[in-house]
């Protein structure tokens, strides 16, 4: 029988930080530039926004100061967060062995086996981080709801036949202020995009006709999506039946990759306890903050 495959005990360094920015950065709403990302935040990071009002004024001769300038600064503190887990290397042997032999969906097969495991367990990282931006209870929709946006009251849960008179109820409370402006757009979950295309291809009541939007039924791809104006960016990590309108440069959220406490390390437990478990540990630091919430509008966020 051929050597089972081993993993470097020592895998750990200069690469790590990169191994962890591939993880958070691959997360949908970061990936597609969701966001403004603030990167190597050793602790804490300020985020500035400004205010401005009553610039113009009737010409004079001479130099007459007006208008109101309000700075207002927020912290984002990221906070340690780290993965420790042990699995047993032989359920995954059979699938590194099938890639290196070619026959894989990777676009690059990984070389070891310690790369193959690390892909798989960065995976979930990228996951769990997507849901970290939009988690109901702190994440973003619910920080810009604290901050005095505009709510929509008594959500539904959304269906085809509602959904396009939902929407509506969210772009009627946008600001005039930012309604339009080149970053703005409506974040909505996987549930409410399904809701919409099928409410396009005609079949939920919403005035398109039978044959749906360009007469295509349920023949639907639009790669850019919009509802009365408004660009729409699908966040995977938003729970169901929720929405969120704002400028993306009121999005922020901030990761030490260049910090010390980042970490990747895979462990072969085989020369320690001859076992044929490997442990993988990664260490990273995020966090999330928001820039004016009355710029924004909420739907379905508790």
């Amino acid at each position: 029988m051929p050597n089972q495959p081993s993993i470097s005990s020592n895998y750990a360094g200069e690469f790590a930080g990169k191994y962890i920015a591939a993880a958070v950065l691959s997360a949908n709403t970061i990936a597609n530039n969701g966001v403004t990302v603030i990167p190597n935040v050793k602790f804490k990071a300020t985020v500035k926004k400004a205010v401005i009002s009553g610039l113009v004024q009737p010409a004079s001769c001479s130099f007459t100061d007006a208008g109101v300038v309000t700075l207002s600064d927020k912290v984002l503190t990221v906070a340690e967060m780290q993965v420790n887990l042990e699995l047993c290397k032989t359920p995954f042997e059979k699938d590194f062995e099938a890639a290196s032999m070619g026959y894989s969906s990777f676009d690059v097969i990984p070389a070891t086996f310690s790369d193959f495991f690390i892909a798989k367990v960065l995976k979930d990282i990228a996951y769990d981080t997507e849901t970290f931006l939009w988690n109901a209870t702190d994440g973003l929709g619910k920080l810009l709801k604290t901050d005095g946006a505009q709510v929509v009251g008594t959500p539904l849960t959304i269906t085809a036949a509602n959904v396009q008179a939902e929407m509506a109820r969210v772009v009627a409370l946008i600001p005039d202020s930012v309604y339009g402006t080149e970053d703005f757009r409506l974040f909505i979950p996987i549930n409410v995009q399904k809701a919409y295309i099928a409410s396009l291809a005609g079949f939920g009541a919403s005035g398109v006709g039978a044959n749906g939007f360009n007469a295509q039924g349920t023949n639907q791809k639009i790669d850019t999506v919009y509802f009365n104006g408004v660009p729409l960016f699908v966040a995977n990590g938003l729970p169901a039946n929720t929405m969120v309108a704002t400028q993306i440069s009121n999005l922020f959220v901030g990761f030490g990759l260049a910090d010390d406490a980042n970490v990747v390390k895979t462990i072969d437990m085989a020369d320690i306890d001859g076992s044929k478990n490997v442990r993988f540990i990664a260490r990273f630091s995020r966090g999330l903050q928001v820039g004016i919430g009355a710029d924004s509008v909420t739907y379905g966020i508790a």
